[in-house]
């Protein structure tokens, strides 16, 4: 007689407190060094990235590790921690490389093993914050099927995110996955114009560049297919911290805006419409936190986990951030006030690891339903 099939494990959507006083140590950090003006003013200058800030965020915190075993020097903590940063960043919206380097290059790297080789050793560099990494992979790529944008150590792989402040690029051919070193002279980085002045993007060439082997083909694409993974699962974290950011401040918005002597808010056209964004927040929540639970539980429904949050929070984080501009009115279209910053990440995001539609088609396979 077969035994009975074991239920599947109930997710954990709640906040430890352990996760809560990470969430607190961040947020302070990011009020301090990245309120609105500061990176408003940043997105102008050409030059986004606060080198002191990732340096207290990665090394002072120890946010960079937070994937990362102790035995690499990392924090050996997991997913649902990761999730925590990813929301304090998306409510803030700081240009840091933590989602490309902390996550998916972090990811990548540890799908390779253990030991002692050259991927350890950039693991290690990687969870003190001493150095950043990026997967030359264009921003879109879903996780599913990615394949090599290169045959060999030798082209140009365009809308690489975070690739002007990498340190390292992981870079996966048809030969292997290869660690090359941004300094190198045959490497070009050439920033391109994104809607998303808060994440730069650029197109990365190689020419002639030696890189350093760090597995063969087939266990390359495995492990770009799981930093991929765990990237689009944790970019919900961080639309969801967006999503939340922009329903907080325009409901207190129009509390304050008063019209025919009474608040915006007060009026039922716009209760309803804040009404059901705090709904689709709260849902959001929940898929995001499941996606991150699944990651960090390491069960076989993770893939199905992240494809129902990337399905879900894209789109609810561009419209929340749709809301925040038009219900902000006349301010919410200046320059000087940051919902725009909010509503180019959004839909930046939207776009990330995968779009909405392409992960409804993953759900649909996965869960063997019918196409939509």
């Amino acid at each position: 007689m077969t035994a009975p099939a074991q239920p599947a494990a109930t997710p954990d959507l709640l906040y430890s407190q352990d996760e809560e006083d990470l969430r607190s140590a961040v947020r302070a950090l990011l009020a301090d060094r990245a309120a609105a003006p500061a990176v408003i003013a940043a997105t102008e200058s050409g030059t986004p990235y606060d080198p002191q800030l990732w340096a207290s965020l990665a090394g002072g915190i120890g946010a960079a590790g937070l994937l990362v075993p102790e035995e690499f020097g990392g924090q050996g903590a997991s997913h649902r921690e990761a999730a925590v940063v990813l929301e304090e960043l998306g409510r803030s919206v700081a240009p840091a490389p933590y989602l490309t380097s902390s996550v998916v290059a972090t990811e990548t790297l540890l799908a390779l093993g253990g030991g002692d080789g050259p991927a350890a050793a950039l693991l290690r560099e990687l969870a003190s914050g001493a150095r950043t990494a990026v997967l030359a992979v264009p921003f879109a790529t879903p996780p599913a099927g990615p394949g090599a944008p290169l045959g060999s150590l030798d082209g140009t792989v365009r809308g690489v995110a975070d690739a002007q402040a990498a340190d390292v690029l992981l870079v996966p051919t048809a030969e292997g996955l290869y660690a090359v070193e941004a300094s190198d002279p045959g490497v070009t980085v050439e920033p391109l114009v994104p809607l998303d002045l808060t994440r730069p993007l650029a197109a990365v060439t190689l020419n002639g560049t030696a890189g350093t082997p760090l597995a063969d083909a087939a266990a390359g694409a495995a492990a770009v297919r799981r930093g991929l993974l765990a990237g689009a699962g944790l970019l919900a974290s961080e639309q969801l911290g967006l999503a939340e950011w922009c329903l907080t401040e325009t409901v207190r918005y129009t509390r304050e805006r008063h019209q025919f002597n009474r608040p915006v808010g007060s009026f039922q056209a716009l209760k309803h419409r804040m009404a059901q964004l705090w709904l689709e927040v709260v849902s959001a929540r929940a898929a995001a936190r499941n996606a991150a639970d699944a990651l960090a539980t390491g069960g076989s429904d993770a893939p199905l986990a992240v494809a129902v949050a990337q399905a879900y929070c894209s789109g609810v984080a561009v419209h929340a951030a749709e809301e925040c501009v038009q219900l902000h009115g006349g301010i919410g279209m200046t320059w000087e006030h940051p919902a725009h910053l909010y509503l180019k990440r959004a839909k930046a995001d939207s776009l990330a690891y995968g779009t909405a539609g392409s992960h409804r088609r993953a759900v649909a396979e996965l869960a063997e339903l019918p196409a939509p």
